[in-house]
């Protein structure tokens, strides 16, 4: 039981830093484009990361069993995957990186679970699972985003070429407001519950190893003999990360929002339309997406039609590397951390 409520701490823990890491992907163009001060835009991101969380669970059972075989997973895994997704998140933060937080989590799942059967690659459930739900959209969904964010902005662009700057201005700036709630609302739908799978995993885990079997009546609702995602988990994680999202995320703020190109508001509302789409429809596939992928490459898209040079191609690659690193990089760090608590 201990041992399950340190899991739990840790997956708070990871949803809030999740929060704060990720709350970039849906204010950064709003605040850089200056349509929200930065507190209002926060306000705006915490509270749509929050009713998006609350919108279904169809992400958190993908994480929670459609990645690793559930019979070697153990509440020490779940511990040790958990640690080496913070770990990864707060060295990328510290250098402004926005790197991926589901890739962190993914990667460290799978290498705990690794370690825990010692190296033994079946355990992973690479066709139905890693390879459609994860790899595929991996590399397809920044292609994606960078595509239809360039078109989507090259349509506006002849769409509004007649029309005075001011007037683009003012008209964008209101419809930002639409574009970057919608943003924040499917970054809630995806990212908050992948928590949820991991807490349900343990949940689930503590039942079949019959961890719970002395608890009192009243505390049986932890009970999860079928991994279903139950009510509590679901608002326990949509608050944290609301929570964490009020706490802010200046580095990656302004990694996206300054340092990779210069945006105007039709820019912001070209990117966050086309980010939030693509996240949304994800999410309705159970497909635990990167968030921060998509919203930089959409980003990126708007940049290179605006000007293609106006990009800054030096901090898009320092992002590339960074999300290229994060899956092995989580996995290894959890990988030893399971191995070593085999050990000792």
């Amino acid at each position: 039981m201990t041992l399950f409520l340190l899991v739990v701490v840790m997956a708070i823990a990871f949803e809030y830093i999740n929060g704060f890491h990720d709350a970039a992907n849906a204010i950064a163009t709003v605040v850089s484009t200056k349509v929200l001060t930065p507190r209002q835009a926060i306000g705006l991101a915490a509270f749509f990361n929050l009713t998006g969380a609350l919108a279904g669970t169809a992400v958190a059972s993908t994480v929670g069993k459609g990645m690793v075989d559930t019979s070697v997973v153990t509440m020490g895994a779940i511990l040790c995957a958990l640690i080496g997704a913070i770990v990864w998140n707060l060295i990328t933060w510290l250098f402004g990186l926005p790197s991926s937080s589901s890739h962190a989590l993914i990667g460290g799942l799978c290498g705990a679970a690794l370690g825990n059967a010692h190296g033994n690659w079946d355990v992973l459930h690479w066709r139905t699972g890693l390879l459609p739900k994860v790899v595929i959209p991996m590399f397809s969904s920044p292609l994606i985003g960078f595509i239809v964010g360039g078109l989507l902005m090259f349509i506006l662009m002849v769409t509004l070429r007649t029309a005075t700057p001011h007037l683009v201005n003012r008209i964008f700036g209101r419809l930002q407001l639409l574009s970057a709630a919608w943003m924040a609302h499917s970054h809630g739908t995806n990212d908050a519950q992948k928590t949820m799978g991991i807490i349900t995993l343990a949940l689930f885990t503590a039942t079949t190893g019959h961890s719970f079997d002395a608890l009192p009546r009243m505390l049986r609702f932890l009970h999860t003999p079928q991994f279903l995602i139950p009510k509590w988990v679901v608002v326990l994680c949509a608050l944290t990360m609301a929570a964490g999202t009020a706490a802010g995320g200046w580095r990656i703020i302004r990694t996206l929002g300054h340092r990779m190109v210069k945006l105007q508001p039709v820019h912001g509302f070209a990117a966050e339309t086309t980010a939030a789409l693509i996240i949304q429809i994800a999410s309705s596939q159970g497909i635990p997406l990167s968030t921060t992928h998509v919203i930089s490459t959409s980003i990126m898209g708007v940049g290179a039609v605006k000007r293609f040079s106006g990009v800054k191609w030096g901090v898009v690659e320092r992002i590339v590397w960074a999300w290229l690193f994060t899956l092995p990089a989580c996995g290894l760090i959890s990988y030893l951390l399971a191995r070593a608590a085999a050990a000792f």
